[in-house]
């Protein structure tokens, strides 16, 4: 298992990475063999098609920033509640309450995510 420094600091260069449109740099967070599920996802998604839809949400927004408003370390990963605030492209703007549950594997990559959200908070950026 990862000692508790290095999930805390994946975990931070993750979100940073987000925020500054970085999407590089989180494919090179993540390992190859990433299994990515997000609530109302039938199955998990691979590491080509979960970044893509991180390709997607960087280009709809011209603006990301997590609130964090808790962060749980466990053995091996961590819990993690925030509000994702984000602009839109197009003007609007979203603010979306998220829970997410990230495993980091012994080389210190993120192997698994689950993300909890209401989906319906990103129909503004679909328009």
């Amino acid at each position: 298992m990862p000692a508790a420094d290095t999930i805390a600091e994946v975990a931070d260069q993750l979100f940073a990475a987000i925020e500054s449109s970085d999407t590089a740099a989180v494919g090179r967070l993540w390992s190859d063999d990433i299994a990515v599920w997000r609530v109302g996802a039938s199955r998990d998604r691979d590491k080509a098609r979960a970044l893509r839809v991180i390709d997607w949400f960087v280009g709809a927004t011209s603006e990301r920033r997590y609130e964090i408003l808790d962060r749980v370390l466990f053995d091996g990963g961590f819990v993690q509640q925030h509000i994702l605030h984000a602009a839109g492209r197009s003007g609007v703007s979203i603010a979306m309450r998220v829970c997410i549950v990230i495993k980091v594997g012994a080389n210190g990559l993120i192997s698994r995510i689950d993300e909890y959200f209401d989906p319906a908070e990103l129909a503004p950026l679909l328009r």
